[in-house]
Order: C-alpha cells, then sequence, then structure tokens
C-alpha cells in the first residue's frame, strides 16, 4: 500500500511541475509577451485551460503542440 501511495504523490507532483498557472508562466515559457499568450488562448491556437479563472497550460501540452507545429512546416 506504501507504494502506491508514494507512486501517486510521484505522479502528483510531475504534472504539478508541469503546470504553468497565468499569462506570465506561459508567456515566460514561449517567449512570447503576456498580451500574444492571451491572443493565442482567446484563438483557441494554443493548448490551454482555465483554473479558477486563471489562463492555464501544460509544458508538456505546449512542447507536443510546437512538435506538431515544426512537423507540419517540414512536412510541406
Amino acid at each position: 500500500m506504501k507504494a502506491a501511495n508514494t507512486q501517486a504523490v510521484e505522479v502528483f507532483e510531475n504534472r504539478a511541475g508541469d503546470l504553468l498557472m497565468g499569462a506570465d508562466a506561459i508567456a515566460g515559457y514561449l517567449g512570447v509577451t503576456r498580451r500574444q499568450v492571451y491572443r493565442l488562448v482567446y484563438d483557441d491556437i494554443i493548448p490551454s485551460f482555465k483554473l479558477g479563472g486563471t489562463v492555464a497550460a501544460r509544458r508538456s501540452s505546449l512542447t507536443k503542440w510546437m512538435e506538431q507545429l515544426e512537423e507540419g512546416q517540414n512536412g510541406s
């Protein structure tokens, strides 16, 4: 039982470390301005969601999104 609890805590910590809360955090990760983040979110361009009214995204989702963009450009 202890091993299962330890594993659950590790999964939670990994997900929490993957979370970017707020436009400033997302902007820092993407290398864009806060205003650009709001435009990308509003236009549903980047994978994001709201947590208590605050825009949020996962690093892993943004990385995957950027990789898909690169693949699309290289494939054309």
